[in-house]
């Protein structure tokens, strides 16, 4: 198994209240050549370990005992901004998912998905995608829709205006492209191409590239 086949060093952090469950993908993931640096069984246990740990995937189920995925999700991204927050849930209702995504979660798998599913999604995940369960991205997609008519009614039509290079960030940010990828495909630095999408949220008034995603999706870019 080579490094892309693998986990390619990517750390990985697993939060589920119950043990035997969390304990068999920790595993499952240590077998398939990625890093478990951390698990927790609850909010505050997720806030304190993502602190520690920094992973680079934060495996995060729904129902917790101290409170939900979303509160461990905006959690986990306080004290770790750099890590993404990917779902791994029993629940499918569309307010779990909704919360889960607003908080900054950058996917969301239901627990029925299958080992390599799973490690798929934390590949893709690691490398900036926004990954869904079939037919969660509809129901994602769908209220961002409702959501961006709902401001343009309220703020009129106007869109902040793109530079052409922010525009052009955009599109390989909509593809799924890390920050690093976009780098070398535009011959920029890193710190570049993370200028030029702090920058684009900030004038979208987006929150994280979750959102950015959807954006150029809605507009066309990807």
């Amino acid at each position: 198994m080579d490094e892309e086949q693998a986990g390619g060093h990517i750390t990985v952090m697993v939060v589920d209240d119950h043990p035997m469950w969390r304990d068999a993908v920790a595993r499952d993931l240590e077998g398939a050549g990625f890093t478990v640096v951390a698990t927790a069984d609850g909010v505050a246990a997720a806030g304190r370990r993502a602190a520690a740990a920094r992973p680079d995937v934060v495996l995060m189920d729904m129902q917790l005992p101290d409170g939900n995925g979303a509160t461990a999700t905006a959690a986990v991204l306080e004290v770790s901004p750099d890590s993404r927050v990917l779902v791994l849930s029993a629940s499918s209702e569309r307010d779990d998912v909704l919360d889960a995504v607003k908080a900054g979660a950058s996917g969301y798998l239901v627990k029925s998905a299958s080992v390599e599913e799973l490690r798929e999604a934390v590949r893709a995940t690691a490398a900036g995608q926004a990954v869904f369960t079939p037919g969660l991205a509809g129901l994602v997609l769908g209220e961002y829709r409702r959501m961006s008519s709902a401001h343009a009614d309220e703020r009129g039509p106007a869109v902040p205006k793109l530079t052409e290079r922010e525009t052009e960030v955009l599109r390989f940010v909509a593809k799924g492209l890390s920050a690093k990828q976009i780098a070398t495909k535009l011959s920029l630095s890193h710190r570049t191409v993370e200028n030029h999408v702090q920058a684009t949220l900030r004038k979208l008034q987006l929150a994280n590239r979750v959102e950015l995603t959807r954006y150029a999706i809605e507009q066309g870019l990807e």
